[in-house]
């Protein structure tokens, strides 16, 4: 199991979810070695490992040396990559090629293409890198870590290794959206599993708490102002609590909206027990993401402990939510609603407001999202159980372990 750390200052699902897999496959009864490098080693590396940095996204001439070693020493079946930057580069695919094992990548995002890997710029949705030989706007835009010598580096890293990508012997796609984004990049669908993420089961949900929880990294693509600005269309105390959990750049946004209103709530960041009072304390789950959100693992919570969500109709979020809302193949921009229709078990919905097996979705428009609060609200009993279904039928560990064995299986 390959994977490169964020730092810890940085919080991350994806490091959560690698530690949550290796600990759910050793519990199946597979021998996992971990292959586990951290950004936050970089400060205290050597003068010579610090002067090879530049080049690590693009080749890592240590790691492909430890990673031979481990795999000459332990013979594994097969390499599960999930993060290669910076300090593994998807060099570590060719070496393990070279060794005749099958490497798996689990997909967390659309660095096949985008430089940020969000397909995200300025406040809204960009592909303008998709399709071209090298990602040239990356690189005027600054798109990574804003630097453009930076984006330069990441955008010649994808170029050179677009071949490497498309040897992966078997992608894991968290949803149907990134496996578009995949087929979009030239990937056989053959070569392609859909299997989302799964957590720990939290045990029996408790009563349904109040009001609606927002829980993310307080960035401009996860929606913050999108959902501050539905909010406000309300009187204030008419939708109950709005609690919100995070940090980020959008921090001052959080604390301003707490002082305005007193039925918004700041609890900053939490650690794991105040994340799951959080959820516990609240009756929906608000995922306002404004970009192709690829799995946010907040609904995948929020279902364990029995709590419908309420989405945008971006990325993966649709999927998650069991929406019967169409989307546009990923790449083409904001996906289409549809308005729930009456029916037997039905009731109508706000224009634009669809509901699915766990929640409801809607674009990622104020108009939208403030129609569908009040639903959302009236709704939360009822769909409920629903939810903590969801997740039993489709996120506990012992159904996605159980899959990914069979992914593994079918390269032996």
């Amino acid at each position: 199991m390959a994977h490169n750390r964020y730092r810890e200052a940085q919080p991350s699902g994806e490091n959560t979810i690698v530690d949550a897999e290796i600990a759910q496959l050793t519990a199946a009864g597979v021998e996992v070695l971990p292959f586990i490098r951290s950004s936050d080693e970089i400060p205290s590396m050597s003068k010579s490992a610090k002067a090879l940095l530049p080049i690590s996204p693009i080749w890592a001439p240590r790691a492909q040396e430890d990673l031979s070693r481990l795999i000459t020493e332990h013979r594994p079946d097969v390499l599960h990559l999930h993060n290669p930057y910076p300090l593994i580069s998807p060099w570590i695919v060719r070496t393990a090629h070279r060794h005749g094992v099958p490497v798996v990548q689990t997909v967390h995002n659309y660095r096949q293409v985008c430089s940020s890997g969000l397909y995200f710029r300025d406040g809204m949705i960009c592909q303008d890198c998709r399709g071209r030989a090298l990602g040239v706007p990356a690189i005027v835009h600054r798109c990574y870590r804003g630097s453009r010598a930076q984006s330069a580096l990441m955008a010649t890293t994808l170029a050179v290794h677009r071949g490497t990508w498309r040897s992966v012997d078997r992608f894991v796609a968290l949803t149907s959206a990134v496996a578009d984004h995949l087929r979009d990049y030239g990937i056989p669908a053959e070569r392609i599993v859909v299997k989302p993420n799964g957590i720990p089961d939290p045990g029996a949900p408790a009563p349904l708490g109040d009001g609606f929880l927002y829980m993310a990294r307080l960035s401009p693509e996860k929606g913050l102002d999108l959902l501050l600005d539905a909010w406000r269309r309300h009187p204030d105390g008419a939708l109950g609590p709005l609690r919100i959990a995070g940090d980020g750049e959008l921090r001052p946004l959080a604390e301003a909206a707490a002082a305005e209103r007193a039925d918004v709530t700041y609890l900053g960041p939490l650690d794991r027990a105040g994340v799951r009072a959080a959820i516990e304390a609240s009756a929906v789950i608000v995922a306002a993401s404004t970009w192709h959100d690829v799995l946010p693992t907040v609904i995948i919570e929020a279902f364990a402990a029995g709590r419908p969500v309420l989405g945008t109709a971006l990325g993966g979020i649709p999927y998650l939510l069991g929406a019967d809302a169409p989307r546009e193949p990923a790449g083409t921009g904001p996906a289409a609603v549809a308005t729930a229709a009456p029916g037997e078990g039905r009731v109508a919905l706000p224009t634009g407001v669809a509901a699915g097996e766990a929640g409801w979705v809607v674009p990622p428009e104020p108009a939208a999202m403030a129609a569908a609060l009040p639903v959302a609200r009236a709704g939360a009993a009822t769909l409920a159980p629903a939810a903590r279904a969801r997740y039993e039928r489709t996120f506990h560990p012992d159904v996605v372990t159980k899959r990914l064995l069979d992914v593994y299986a079918s390269l032996s």
